[in-house]
């Protein structure tokens, strides 16, 4: 990030941008608040793993011209197979709606694969983690776990 805070509102327009040559570092420096760090790796690290993916899909979360965020799915049509791989918002930009507006993009998305009818995600459980913004949004246990953390899922 620069030390110019762009002028972007909770009214700037959320779009999912593919990450470009010219945008790859800008899209890597964005981080989560400290607190957070232990529940999302770095996106540097998730584009290097999306690269050894064939499945991975993943954009950045922009406000209008400024990148906020970071979305990953594993994207199985032949399986129709959709999970939430990683999903981020920079620690400046939380709170303004952005991850709703994001989320809302993502799902219309899925929406648009071949024999989508959900979409799941892990995450550590609790009040301190993301658990409590999936469920807001919709999300729900479905009893299943991956290592530490708990599956979610919402119909599409």
């Amino acid at each position: 990030m620069t030390d110019e805070t762009p002028n972007i509102t909770s009214d700037s327009t959320v779009s999912l941008c593919e990450v470009t040559a010219e945008t790859v570092r800008t899209i890597c420096r964005l981080e989560v608040s400290e607190e957070q760090k232990h529940f999302v790796a770095p996106n540097a690290v998730s584009i290097a793993q999306a690269y050894f993916e064939p499945k991975a899909w993943f954009r950045a979360i922009y406000a209008d011209e400024t990148p906020v965020g970071f979305v990953m799915l594993y994207d199985d049509p032949e399986e129709a197979n959709y999970f939430l791989w990683r999903y981020m918002v920079d620690a400046l930009y939380q709170k303004l709606g952005f991850g709703k507006r994001a989320m809302d993009l993502l799902i219309e998305y899925v929406r648009t694969r071949p024999g989508a009818h959900e979409l799941k995600l892990s995450c550590h459980p609790g009040e301190d983690g993301p658990e409590p913004f999936y469920r807001k949004y919709g999300f729900t246990l479905n009893g299943e776990w991956m290592g530490d953390e708990a599956v979610m899922r919402i119909d599409v």
